[in-house]
């Protein structure tokens, strides 16, 4: 087995999810990803752990869907239920075989079906300080995500280990690197009211109105690389176009432009995907409005691969998200929706600059401000 695998398994026990003797940990993937959920289960049982594994098929996914009633969608199983108040920890893996596979079904059902895991979910962090809740999103290389970033299996798993930092001895201790430099950022941008977008078709106004940023160090997206907020849910003031294309449910969308009044999107365009994304903009009143604003800072990720798990960390990019907001970073819009879209600001895509407060931040894909 590639060492690689068995030091990405130790690196989410013992980094990313600190797992200590008697906790349980809920690992979710396909049994495309069993190669890693394997020593993720082994590293568990060292560190003392529990590990439940639910190794699940798209298929059944796309069948409820498509055939079950509303009431079958909004359906929890006891399992599933007693799992979640049950656990400690948990693991997502993302390991999907055809990431078109929903493409068929009709987004109004996802909504609904999304809907009762939203809410069981919410329930818990009712019970769990969301600072102390502990969970990982990491992402197993498959041919069918190698195909939505046009690359070879094997090219495409190098990315993702290079990304993941995997390649070095200890990629916790990168993590660290990586998050004591944020830190410094996080810091600065304390108190800080707001910021200005300028690019290529952008010119956007937001306000963060001293809430809180978040430094993301690899502990809960794997790969990570990020400093971020919720901006004011009202305060969103321009026009904005986001050109990394990404898959979302099974859409493939690109090129979106926004322009915003108030807070609220007022126009919307995308080059592909549009009808998918006005629905999902009426999806529900806070929709519409921005739940994050974003920096990202991972410069081992040079290009888009249709993934925002990846794309959104772009070293020298930005990102916000349609939808639901961040609540410890002080955000109160509430939507089934964060739909996370990439700026492009590096110099090979026409340049741009962010501005906080009358600072320069960050210009054609470089941070000025430095530790």
């Amino acid at each position: 087995m590639d060492p690689r695998i068995s030091r990405w398994a130790k690196t989410l026990v013992q980094y990313c999810l600190s797992i200590q003797p008697g906790e349980l940990l809920a690992i979710d993937a396909t049994p495309a990803a069993e190669e890693l959920v394997a020593e993720v289960y082994r590293e568990t049982l060292r560190a003392g752990g529990h590990p439940v594994v639910d190794l699940h098929a798209r298929q059944l996914n796309e069948i409820l869907l498509k055939e079950g009633n509303d009431e079958q969608l909004l359906w929890v199983s006891p399992s599933q239920r007693a799992l979640v108040e049950a656990m400690d920890a948990r693991l997502h893996i993302m390991s999907e075989t055809n990431t078109r596979q929903l493409a068929g079904v009709d987004p109004k059902r996802q909504a609904i079906a999304g809907k009762a895991g939203r809410e069981l979910f919410a329930a818990r962090s009712e019970r769990v300080d969301p600072n102390a809740d502990r969970w990982c999103l990491t992402l197993f290389p498959t041919a069918a995500y190698a195909q939505d970033a046009e690359m070879s299996l094997h090219d495409f798993s190098e990315f993702v280990y290079e990304a993941c930092f995997l390649n070095s001895a200890d990629p916790a201790e990168r993590w660290r690197e990586l998050g004591r430099e944020q830190q410094f950022y996080v810091d600065w941008l304390k108190d800080k009211q707001g910021a200005h977008v300028i690019g290529p078709d952008t010119d956007l106004h937001v306000k963060f109105g001293g809430r809180i940023f978040r430094n993301s160090d690899g502990k809960r997206n794997f790969p990570s690389g990020e400093f971020f907020t919720s901006p004011l849910e009202d305060s969103a003031e321009g026009h904005v176009r986001f050109t990394i294309p990404s898959v979302v449910n099974g859409h493939l969308v690109s090129d979106i432009r926004l322009t915003f009044e108030q807070g609220r999107v007022v126009e919307s365009s995308a080059a592909q995907g549009n009808e998918y994304l006005k629905e999902m903009l009426a999806s529900d009143d806070g929709a519409s409005r921005l739940g994050e604003f974003a920096v990202g800072n991972n410069f081992g990720i040079q290009h888009g691969i249709r993934n925002i798990l990846f794309d959104e960390k772009i070293g020298g990019t930005i990102h916000m998200a349609l939808g639901n907001s961040y609540r410890e970073c002080g955000g109160k819009n509430t939507s089934q929706l964060h739909w996370d879209m990439v700026c492009d600001l590096r110099d090979a895509a026409g340049g741009g600059e962010v501005w906080v407060d009358g600072t320069l931040l960050l210009k054609d894909g470089a941070l000025v401000l430095k530790p």
